[in-house]
């Protein structure tokens, strides 16, 4: 193996609000914002940080086209029905396409960002 560059220090979602798209992954990791600009805000969640960027001309991906598609960050929960009604009540909204509702639930940032809740990955 050999020496790595570096390590992931953070992941960053473009958006429109940061400030407000911030306080939601706040609110679903249980994390504290530790930056908070009109501009950026920085996530903590411990080694890595969930960064909020502000684009004036952003446009939110649609699931499960892609147009803009960047990535999707899968949330790993221990229950799927509990997790989603959280995810909803704190701004998420549930997209139409659920390919497989039993292992994941595809929900939408209020920036667009598609996410999933899954029992697939340890919580």
């Amino acid at each position: 193996m050999t020496e790595p560059v570096g390590r992931l220090g953070s992941v960053a979602l473009d958006c429109k609000d940061p400030r407000a798209l911030a306080a939601f992954w706040t609110a679903i990791l249980g994390a504290q914002t530790t930056v908070e600009t009109d501009d950026f805000c920085a996530v903590d969640l411990g080694a890595l940080l969930l960064v909020t960027v502000g684009v004036p001309d952003h446009q939110p991906p649609t699931w499960p086209g892609g147009t803009p598609k960047q990535f999707h960050l899968e949330v790993a929960v221990t229950d799927l029905d509990r997790a989603e009604r959280r995810a909803l009540a704190a701004g998420a909204t549930k997209a139409a396409d659920q390919p497989n509702p039993d292992r994941w639930r595809v929900l939408l940032d209020p920036a667009g960002h598609p996410f999933c809740l899954t029992t697939l990955i340890p919580a």
